[in-house]
Parts: C-alpha cells; sequence; structure tokens
C-alpha cells in the first residue's frame, strides 16, 4: 500500500481546514462595523495607559456610550475626573481645577480617533490606510494609520474577537513616541440609558473654557 499519496492527501485536507478557519482582514473588519453599527448603547469598564512626553500613567473607570454621539467617561482613578460626549461638544475636568475644557465633537473625532470605532460611526476599512491584520492568542489585531492624521498618527491598532467582531483593546501610536492603549472589559451592550446621562454641569466655581483635547 503507498501511504504517500494518502498522507499528502491528509496533510492537504488539514491545510484547507485551517485556512477555511483563518477569516480574513476584510471578514473582521466588517464583522466589526455590523457589530457596532447595530448597538444603541454600551456599558464597560476600560483601564488606559498612556506613555509618552516624559508620562507614564494608568487610568481606569467605567465607559458608558450612547447613540448618536453621545459618551460619558467615569473614571475611578483618579476619582471624579470625567470625560462627556454630549453630541455636539465633549467636556474634560479633573477634580481641583479651576477650569473645565469644552471641545468642539469634530475636532475630538479628529484628535482622539480611536473613539469613533466604538461609537460604530465608521467603515475600518475606509478609515485606515495600509490596513494589515495579525492573529494573537485567539484575538485579532487590524492595524492602520488613520486617514488624515498621517503626519500625527504611526499607526493605531484595534484588537478583537475575530469571530464576532468585538473590540477589547484599542493602541494609539504617535509619531512623537507617545502611546495610548485602552483595553475594555465586562461589555453590556444595549442597556438602558438617557440622554441625560451625557450632561456635564461644571462643579461651583469651576469655569468652562474653549481647549484642546487633553493628552
Amino acid at each position: 500500500m503507498n501511504v504517500r499519496p494518502i498522507f499528502l492527501s491528509v496533510v492537504l485536507s488539514m491545510a484547507a481546514v485551517a485556512g477555511a478557519q483563518q477569516p480574513s482582514v476584510h471578514d473582521v473588519a466588517k464583522r466589526m462595523d455590523d457589530h457596532y453599527n447595530h448597538l444603541r448603547s454600551l456599558r464597560l469598564d476600560y483601564t488606559e495607559h498612556y506613555r509618552g512626553l516624559g508620562m507614564d500613567r494608568t487610568e481606569n473607570g467605567t465607559l458608558l456610550l450612547k447613540k448618536p454621539g453621545r459618551m460619558r467617561w467615569n473614571y475611578a482613578a483618579p476619582v471624579g475626573k470625567v470625560f462627556v460626549l454630549d453630541g455636539r461638544n465633549a467636556y474634560f475636568y479633573t477634580p481641583g481645577d479651576a477650569q473645565a475644557q469644552k471641545i468642539p465633537a469634530k475636532q475630538l473625532d479628529d484628535l482622539r480617533s480611536p473613539l469613533r470605532f466604538l461609537l460604530g460611526h465608521t467603515q475600518i476599512e475606509k478609515e485606515l490606510n495600509n490596513i494589515t491584520m495579525v492573529t494573537n492568542g485567539g484575538y485579532a489585531q487590524i492595524s492602520g494609520v488613520p486617514k488624515g492624521m498621517e503626519q500625527r498618527v504611526k499607526r493605531l491598532t484595534i484588537t478583537c474577537n475575530p469571530q464576532n467582531g468585538i473590540i477589547t483593546g484599542l493602541k494609539l501610536e504617535e509619531i512623537d513616541g507617545s502611546i495610548t492603549e485602552f483595553h475594555f472589559s465586562n461589555l453590556k451592550e444595549n442597556v438602558p440609558v438617557k440622554d441625560s446621562d451625557f450632561e456635564f454641569t461644571a462643579p461651583a466655581g469651576v469655569m468652562i473654557v474653549s481647549g484642546l483635547p487633553p493628552t
């Protein structure tokens, strides 16, 4: 009995099955788009790590999102820090500061591009240049350069479950060497939320001023 053809047939069959189980970057990007475009609201826990400009800090808290274009970052560490997007403007406040910053939503989208993907505003393949994908430990990592931000951003990497498109992390690498990473957990989809949950009221004695997004 000639086992060589049989052996080759088995190997080729296994390779074909393995190949069929590996989704393409197009497949995974579409699953992410489809998943977030169909959500109405989302609540999750996050950890944010920033390294750059002589700083290295880690913060965490709870993120609440609601379409269209609303988000609220309540920081647990440091306590009381808040970042609110009401659909028109973003507000950023740290306890102890004499001022709260107000930023137009359009400008925020330009400067903090990773946050757009959680709101399901965009098609990933149309937003990233030089898009690539690698798989790591059961997760997919899609990387590229956000269009229009080539002078500032070196790479944006989105980590997700390749089977359902759920995003578990974002990593933004800037040209100046600074890196911002977000890790997400305890995701709860389509939770009941109100527009009033995304209103910002400055504490007594705190002025609201126009400013740039915080680093």
